[in-house]
């Protein structure tokens, strides 16, 4: 799966820390979630999405 979550990060001025807190996950987890290693909870899919005022479908690109 791809993100775009770093851009939507830059578009807001937040650092992989700042976004772990506002959804209460670890630095690293954004790590993961950025590089498409890790697959989402829907809560933390979310969670993320409204972090970084969007919407789910815009922040993951699901791809067959």
């Amino acid at each position: 799966m791809k993100t775009r979550i770093k851009e939507f990060r830059a578009k807001y001025d937040l650092t992989q820390e700042d976004l772990a807190k506002k959804v209460g996950v670890r630095r690293e987890t954004i790590v993961f979630l950025e590089k498409g290693k890790y697959n989402p909870s829907l809560k933390l899919a979310h969670d993320v999405a409204t972090a970084l005022k969007s919407r789910i479908d815009d922040v993951f690109l699901f791809e067959e």
